[in-house]
């Protein structure tokens, strides 16, 4: 058997974000000898330039965070949530393994984990949501400790650092903004200022890693660790099949091809297929202006693999993406730069969205998956975020960050409308101006009285946790009033996609008769969201990545050979 092959390893993963880590790691960690090829140049696929929040419920850091939360719970919420497209298999597993991943890699692994105190689940209103407690994030990381990986991680978004590589959280924000409004502030920033003048002298990018880059780089040094084989600029070509099992891959190198053995399994880990443009327009909604968030090499290489040997893809799934609303500003050499409008400006007060004739269609500070759930349905795309100068000053639109002394950059590149006026501003994003002007109003009259009865901004527990707790009565709720007036335009996009291989509880790759294909296991977006399509609560999406990869890691290991060594 071996002279068919240039190399032969246990276990080959296809990608190395934090569903083909996690693989890696646990069968590594099991004795296995393990091979994780990456098509592009970094390690980290799009977990490294994520938010780093993990879903996990009856984690043990939820008790430690003051929340008694239970399985039931969590599943009577799930059900609340996904209805008939609940699996009840998979869902199970997820619950029974996801608390139990936690603690492996926190007992085996450079990954450390961190409870949210106050957190509340996407849907609060529905039985078994909780306020806390099920969502944790990976502790901070020193870059520094990777020594040359550093450069092999994948840097996070440009739009979420300053000062040119300075990654930064909510609290560091507030810090920076208000640095001489008090001592703390002051020295918080002092502090961050040194740390990042270190590490520039010594990389291209600050070392302290935060959300999903601290995730990527805690995963990276953990896969070192355990001895983890790991290869860039390596993409995979085609299944290698005997007997029906998938017991191989040829991949691409710069080199050229090489045939790679794989005497336990294959597994497909390779980010769904957000650029892949085709498959954009089969199974997405406006995907001629859709934009995405994703790593521009999640060309569904993984997914069409598991297609070419006889995989399914699910094709009832609420929605095919998590959805997110994107702006865009257009540099002068044509490229654009994109931002991802997650949780920093939509809840707070004094902001409206509106669609093409000037009419609010949604709640503003629901989801972001939820937010573009109500552009395809109201037909609002693009929609327009809309606010005044006190708003724009204070809290930041997009790629505006808070604190700035003069927008006129924004302005005159076309991402920012202004208006001295609302009438103005109507005719500069093209609306009518009745219905803008009666937009407005609408939500001065709600910032007065506390309550919106139009769309309910503010009204649940997690539109109040994203907005300001400061301003009363609502932190949600604030006037448009102070010109100059501003918008941006937003589209429909995304930060991943939903609809992947059909799987079994195992993570092993279902056959369009149902049966698992014999070595062949997908997790992370190559994988069927557990959750349908359904955005429950922040980290829906890399908790089950990771937990799945922990349960393929597991099951490889319980395998027998392929072929003899």
């Amino acid at each position: 058997m071996s002279e068919k092959f240039d190399e032969i390893h246990d276990v080959v993963v296809v990608g190395s974000g934090a569903g083909g880590l996690s693989a890696a790691i646990t069968a590594a960690k099991a004795g296995l000898d393990v091979l994780v090829v990456e098509k592009s140049e970094y390690i980290g696929g799009s977990t490294a330039v994520s938010g780093g929040a993990m879903w996990i419920p009856e984690n043990p850091h939820a008790q430690k965070a003051g929340h008694a939360d239970t399985r039931e719970a969590a599943l009577i919420y799930l059900e609340a949530v996904l209805g008939n497209r609940l699996r009840p298999d998979l869902m199970r597993a997820f619950l029974d393994n996801g608390p139990e991943m936690v603690r492996f890699f926190e007992r085996e692994t450079a990954l450390k984990f961190e409870s949210r105190a106050y957190s509340p689940d996407y849907q609060p209103e529905q039985s078994g949501a909780s306020k806390g407690g099920r969502t944790i994030d990976p502790a901070p990381y020193d870059g520094n400790d990777l020594g040359a990986d550093f450069a092999l991680l994948r840097p996070p978004l440009k739009e979420f650092t300053v000062l040119g590589g300075m990654m930064v959280n909510r609290k560091d924000i507030d810090a920076l903004v208000g640095r001489f409004r008090n001592l703390a502030n002051f020295k918080h920033s002092a502090k961050l200022l040194l740390q990042y003048g270190r590490d520039r002298l010594r990389h291209p990018r600050g070392a302290r890693l935060l959300m999903g880059n601290a995730l990527a780089g805690r995963l990276l040094k953990s896969a070192r660790l355990a001895g983890v084989d790991l290869r860039t600029k390596t993409a995979a070509g085609a299944l290698i099949e005997q007997d029906g099992a998938a017991i191989g891959l040829v991949v691409k190198t710069p080199q050229g091809e090489r045939r790679i053995g794989a005497r336990r399994g294959v597994v497909l880990a390779s980010g769904g297929f957000p650029a892949n443009a085709a498959m954009r327009r089969e199974h997405m909604p406006h995907a001629e202006v859709h934009r995405s968030m994703a790593p521009v090499t999640d060309t569904g290489d993984g997914i069409n693999l598991g297609l070419s040997v006889g995989g399914a893809l699910r094709d009832d799934n609420i929605g095919a993406a998590f959805w997110t609303p994107v702006s865009v500003l257009k540099k002068p050499d044509g490229s654009e730069v994109q931002f991802p409008h997650l949780i920093l400006d939509r809840a707070k007060p004094g902001l409206i969205a509106v669609d093409g004739q000037g009419n609010r269609f949604v709640n503003e500070a629901t989801s972001y998956h939820g937010f573009v759930e109500a552009m395809h349905a109201s037909g609002a795309v693009p929609a327009f975020l809309v606010c005044d100068s006190v708003f724009l000053r204070k809290y930041g639109l997009g790629l505006v960050h808070p604190g700035l002394k003069t927008p006129k950059a924004f302005v005159e590149a076309g991402y920012l409308f202004e208006g001295d006026s609302i009438a103005a501003l109507a005719g500069q994003i093209g609306v009518a101006m009745p219905a803008l002007s009666a937009a407005v109003a609408g939500m001065n009259e709600a910032a007065r009285s506390g309550t919106d009865a139009a769309f309910g901004k503010g009204s649940s527990e997690y539109n109040r946790y994203l907005g300001d707790p400061n301003n009363k009565p609502n932190p949600c709720l604030g006037p448009i009033e102070t010109g100059p007036f501003y918008a941006v335009k937003v589209w429909p996009g995304d930060i991943g996609t939903a609809t992947g291989l059909t799987c079994d509880p195992q993570a092993r790759v279902l056959g369009r008769d149902e049966r698992p294909i014999p070595g062949l296991y997908a997790t992370g977006n190559d994988m069927n969201s557990i959750m349908a399509g359904a955005y429950p609560g922040a980290g829906i999406t890399l908790g089950p990545a990771l937990t799945f990869g922990f349960i393929a890691g597991r099951a490889l290991a319980a395998e027998t050979d392929h072929f003899p060594r």
